[in-house]
């Protein structure tokens, strides 16, 4: 008896082994699996590490909320166990855990999903977390011989959190999937995706999408996906040689361009939120940077809080008098104590408009005209351009001194801010692409860059005394802080 029950056991567990997960969502579930799609559930039922390299808007997260449902359904009760983490709890929570929850609900699931734990018969099968960046045993005390670990949106877990994954999984029943935008060119992703990296790589293109392909599939599923308008608005956007377009359109990891006054990888990690709120006071001054557009440009308005992007306001027109109202409304709407305009052509007329609405009672702000093509405090610049574009874009950058998580209109604003050059004059000073030979170059004007630039300028001294003023005020409070204001 005791041998036939082995025997029995054995046919059992070698079922739920050889599970097919495509087939599972087509009967489970009832969904259709694209062929992008099936390539992923295949190689995680037959590799132990999966890496997937994917382009915007492919349903990564999706995808991977499916293999986290069959996994567990597939698996004796009790042997298997699911870890997922995010760069962020919000990602975790917000975006692969509720399609978890929907999963669940759908395909009436067994035991109990809220919106970060998975429990059958009371018993916690999966969650998601997202622990301290530095906590290399995040994950200790998880024993079972069928164990996944999700790592989603991958470019931004930090190192330590992969070799916490890897220690959950070491036998050879247990899987990684680790999937993401390839944004950070420097991080723990694109090392795992490298050939020779022992990691089973799956990259997909936007041109992969059935939208794209002709693949056929359900028409409702087809809105969901990536389509080719977006993808031809972008090339015309971006530019099919800017990081954004490389990293959200082919799905491939951007270069660090040696030439570039602002990296690739810098901009991706400031792109990564905060679990953190902030204090009131880490959110000030409220700024305005203006960019007035010219000859067929967009006139930008870029708010900041602190050291957080934030809302962007935009008028395609160089009318002094137009112009005004919207950066008027913007200082209501942000309530900013200062404007800092582009005073350069048209932009003398805005300061004027707006220092006339000051003496009118209309509003309170500092106004402040930037001409960029004066000389720099600094000496190791050509002109204030070269400076602003050094100190305030590549530096703040590199230090992490600002949060573009939350900015309005980030990836063409990105894009812009990766896309000037810098390189040593004749006399060994820094000096940066100018504007128009930019747009002579891309055929496209950085506008939206150069008004975020502006709006985190300080124009009194250093211009990364700003950042200097931000440790201020976190140490010290408000009071210490932006006194000159």
């Amino acid at each position: 008896m005791a041998s036939l029950m082995s025997r029995l056991a054995d046919q059992l567990d070698t079922a739920y082994d050889v599970a097919d997960p495509v087939e599972w969502v087509q009967q489970r579930a009832g969904e259709h699996v694209w062929t992008k799609q099936a390539d992923i559930m295949a190689a995680v039922a037959q590799h132990r590490r999966v890496a997937v390299r994917s382009a915007h808007g492919l349903g990564k997260s999706h995808i991977a909320s499916r293999i986290i449902a069959w996994w567990l359904d597939s698996h004796p009760p009790g042997e298997a166990f699911v870890v997922t983490s995010a760069p962020t709890f919000a990602q975790v929570r917000a975006i692969l855990w509720r399609y978890v929850g929907q999963l669940h609900r759908k395909a009436h699931l067994a035991g109990k999903v809220n919106q970060t734990e998975w429990l059958l018969d009371g018993e916690l099968v999966a969650f998601g977390r997202k622990p301290a960046d530095h906590d290399e045993a995040a994950f200790q005390g998880i024993h079972a011989r069928y164990v996944l670990v999700i790592l989603d949106e991958a470019c931004g877990i930090p190192e330590q959190l992969w070799y916490a994954a890897d220690s959950l999984t070491t036998n050879d029943d247990c899987r990684i999937l680790a999937i993401g935008n390839p944004d950070n060119p420097q991080s723990h992703f694109a090392k795992v995706c490298q050939d020779g990296s022992g990691w089973h790589t799956i990259g997909i293109s936007a041109f992969d999408s059935p939208n794209l392909t002709g693949e056929d599939i359900p028409e409702a599923l087809g809105k969901l996906l990536v389509s080719r308008t977006w993808v031809e608005e972008k090339a015309a956007e971006w530019g099919t040689d800017s990081p954004i377009y490389v990293a959200k359109v082919l799905g491939r990891f951007p270069d660090d361009d040696p030439s570039g006054v602002v990296r690739a990888s810098d901009v991706a990690v400031c792109r990564i939120g905060s679990d953190m709120p902030r204090a009131p006071h880490e959110l000030l001054p409220v700024e305005l940077g203006v960019d007035v557009g010219g000859g067929g440009d967009e006139t930008v308005i870029r708010e900041r809080r602190g050291p957080v992007a934030g809302r962007e306001w935009r008028h395609r027109s160089d009318r002094p008098e137009e112009i005004a109202p919207l950066v008027l409304t913007a200082l209501r709407l942000s309530g900013a104590t200062c404007v800092k305009v582009d005073r350069i052509g048209v932009g003398a007329g805005l300061i004027g408009e707006l220092r006339n609405m000051a003496n009118l009672g209309l509003h309170n702000a500092k106004i402040i005209g930037v001409n960029v093509a004066d000389k720099p405090s600094n000496p190791i610049f050509l002109n204030l351009r070269a400076q602003i574009w050094w100190e305030v874009g590549r530096i703040a950058c590199e230090k992490r001194q600002w949060d573009l998580s939350s900015m309005e209109n980030a990836d063409t604003t990105c894009a812009q801010l990766l896309a000037p050059r810098w390189s040593p004059n004749a006399k060994g000073l820094i000096q940066v692409e100018p504007k128009d030979e930019v747009i002579k170059r891309l055929g496209r004007s950085p506008d939206n860059a150069d008004a975020l630039l502006l709006a985190f300028y300080s124009p009194q001294g250093s211009v990364t005394n700003f950042f200097e003023q931000l440790i201020a005020a976190k140490a010290t409070g408000p009071a210490a802080a932006f006194s000159h204001r």
